[in-house]
């Protein structure tokens, strides 16, 4: 094309021109953007290299991540597919504030963080503690008629417990789950894991072994 016929073309219907241009990337974004969605999810809040003395009390509440994509994309999303990981490095006993930025989270290729509220998050740093505490079988039942339990014994009898001070604090013995002996006519052994009843409380010993020895009654002739 001639150079005279190009300014022809450019000077010729310049609002017509520019209104299908206009036209042209509407349409270009409607298909670019034809089924993707936005939607909100509660993440819950992970945390990695946290001093190995330290821990975070209680739960924080889940942050909320808005997010973007492809609407086949985003129904297919499982629980674990958004995350939200804060470094604890370094951090001390005390109340802390942290920031949630966009690096903390991350979601699946093609899908796009839009929004993250809040953007920071309070957390309290407590001190971890261990101690040793006794175990205390959990017995219901009565055995059959004519037997009599003579002794129980723990194996081992005490375990020790971790986790933050004030928790570890209210702990004076640590139960096992339930150990029915209803009916029984001879000496038994379970190996009956540990019920610590406080998600902050951990042990080593999971569970221990549990003898129980039955004894007859002499009945008197």
């Amino acid at each position: 094309m001639k150079k005279s016929n190009i300014n022809k073309f450019i000077t010729t219907n310049p609002w017509l021109k520019l209104i299908s241009l206009i036209l042209a990337m509407a349409l270009w974004f409607f298909v670019v953007s034809k089924g993707r969605s936005v939607i909100t999810v509660d993440v819950p809040i992970g945390f990695k290299n946290v001093p190995a003395k330290l821990a975070v009390a209680g739960k924080p509440v889940p942050v909320s991540i808005s997010i973007e994509g492809q609407e086949s994309v985003l129904n297919k999303l499982k629980e674990g597919d958004v995350s939200v990981i804060l470094d604890l490095s370094g951090v001390k006993t005390g109340k802390v504030s942290l920031p949630v930025s966009i690096d903390k989270v991350t979601v699946p290729k093609a899908v796009n963080v839009i929004e993250i509220l809040p953007l920071s998050v309070d957390l309290l740093i407590e001190e971890k503690v261990r101690k040793s505490v006794p175990v205390r079988p959990i017995i219901v039942g009565l055995p059959a008629e004519g037997f009599l339990i003579k002794a129980i014994e723990v194996t081992p009898s005490e375990v020790e417990i971790e986790g933050m001070r004030k928790d570890v604090a209210r702990v004076y013995f640590v139960k096992t789950d339930i150990i029915d002996v209803t009916g029984v006519t001879g000496s038994i052994q379970h190996n009956i894991p540990l019920n610590l009843n406080n998600d902050s409380i951990i042990t080593d010993t999971p569970a221990v072994e549990v003898n129980i020895f039955l004894q007859k009654i002499k009945r008197k002739s």
